[in-house]
């Protein structure tokens, strides 16, 4: 399970499975992320805020990523790709936030 907390402030636990990206985690329960390159870390519409207590838990963001980031809207020193997170157990109750849209 993760916690995604929408541009609104509400707070949703979602269902997942071993192997996907959180990505597609949040994509596919209906939350509103564009992932508009599908998880091909070639665009930065998936971007999301990682809880602090979660950070030291993922792996280090690649150059792919960091460049991408660097293509985003109001990055945070918590700001991920959520393409490049991959749900395993040891990300049950990963919580993210949902970055602003930009247009």
């Amino acid at each position: 399970m993760i916690r995604v907390i929408d541009r609104e402030g509400a707070e949703h636990e979602l269902e997942t499975l071993d192997g996907w990206r959180v990505m597609e985690i949040i994509r596919d329960h209906g939350l509103p992320i564009k992932a508009e390159c599908g998880g091909a870390c070639s665009c930065a519409t998936c971007h999301v805020y990682v809880d602090a207590a979660w950070l030291a838990k993922l792996h280090p963001p690649h150059d792919e990523e960091t460049a991408m980031l660097d293509e985003a809207f109001d990055v945070r020193p918590n700001s991920r790709l959520s393409c490049q997170i991959l749900y395993g157990p040891d990300l049950d109750g990963l919580t993210v936030t949902l970055a602003p849209e930009v247009g």
